[in-house]
C-alpha cells in the first residue's frame, strides 16, 4: 500500500491509544513526498507575502498547510498565472518515480476567466460575449489541455495519489459591491454559471483519469465576493483581484483538501 496510506493508518491508530501529534517519521514510515502543481489559486497569489514573487508563493497557500499537516517534504512548484502549457513544460519535472501525493488546480488561465472577469470591469460594457467566449474553451479546448496535463502526472509519478481542486464560485450574485457597482448582479450569476461549467469539466477529466476532485463551491459558499465574510479578493489594487485570501486557503481550500485525503 501506498506510504500516504500507510502514513494515514499509523496516524489513525495510534491516535486512537494516544490523542498527541504524531508524524510520519515518529510512527516509523516513510516521510511523504508531496508535490503541488498548478496556478495561482495554488500558489497562494492573493494570501502573501509572497516567499517566490515571480509565481507568488504564499506560506499561506493550502499546500504549505496541508503539508505541514502530514509532516511531508513539499516540493512546491505552483506558479502563478500557469497554463497547462506551463505545468507541462516548467512543473512536471517536481514529480519522480517516489511521489507520493500531487494535488494541482489548473485551467482558469487557459480559458482567459480573468480577462472576462476584467471585461465586466469596464464601465458600459456588456461583458456577456466575453463570458461565453471562455465557456466555449472549457468546452471546446480544456478537456483535451487537462487529459494532457493529468495523464503526464500519471506517467511522471505513476505510484502517487492525485487530487484535483477546482474554483470557487467567486461571486454572492446578490448585491453589485464589487468594482463600485460596475459588475452587476446579473453578470455576477452569469459567472457562477461559467464557474460551474468549468468545476463540473474539470471533474470529468480528471475522474476519467482515477483521480480525485475536489469540489470548493461548497466550502465557499457564503464567503464569497459581496458576502458579509469575502474569502475571496474583490476588486483591489492592494492585493491580487478574485483570488482566494489568507482565510480562502485556511478555512476554504485548506480544510476540503484535507477531509478529501
Amino acid at each position: 500500500m501506498r506510504k500516504l496510506r500507510r502514513t494515514a493508518l499509523a496516524l489513525v491508530a495510534a491516535t486512537t491509544a494516544v490523542l498527541l501529534p504524531i508524524s510520519a517519521e515518529a510512527t516509523g514510515t516513510d516521510i511523504i513526498e508531496y508535490a503541488a502543481l498548478g496556478d495561482s489559486y495554488s500558489s497562494g497569489s492573493g494570501a502573501g507575502p509572497y516567499t517566490d514573487f515571480i509565481c507568488q508563493r504564499s506560506d499561506n497557500a493550502h499546500p504549505v498547510l496541508l503539508a505541514a499537516e502530514l509532516d511531508a517534504n513539499l516540493t512546491f512548484a505552483a506558479c502563478g498565472g500557469a497554463t497547462t502549457e506551463d505545468v507541462l513544460e516548467e512543473q512536471i519535472d517536481a514529480l519522480d518515480q517516489d511521489t507520493d501525493l500531487v494535488t494541482i488546480g489548473v485551467g482558469g488561465n487557459d480559458i482567459g476567466w480573468t480577462d472576462a472577469i476584467l471585461a465586466c470591469i469596464i464601465p458600459l460594457h456588456n461583458c456577456t460575449a466575453d463570458i461565453a467566449e471562455a465557456e466555449r474553451k472549457v468546452v471546446e479546448e480544456l478537456p483535451a489541455k487537462l487529459d494532457a496535463v493529468y495523464a503526464a502526472i500519471a506517467a511522471a509519478a505513476p505510484s502517487a495519489e492525485v487530487y484535483v481542486t477546482g474554483y470557487p464560485r467567486l461571486f454572492a450574485a446578490q448585491d453589485s459591491c464589487d468594482a463600485l457597482g460596475l459588475i452587476s448582479i446579473d453578470e455576477q450569476a452569469r459567472m457562477n454559471d461559467g464557474a460551474d461549467l468549468l468545476a463540473e469539466t474539470i471533474e470529468g477529466v480528471a475522474l476519467d483519469h482515477g483521480f480525485t476532485f475536489v469540489d470548493m463551491r461548497d466550502a465557499f459558499e457564503s464567503h464569497a465576493i459581496c458576502d458579509d465574510e469575502p474569502w475571496i479578493h474583490g476588486f483591489t489594487i492592494l492585493e491580487v483581484p478574485y483570488h482566494p485570501n489568507v482565510d480562502g486557503h485556511l478555512h476554504g481550500y485548506y480544510p476540503t483538501l484535507s477531509a478529501a485525503l
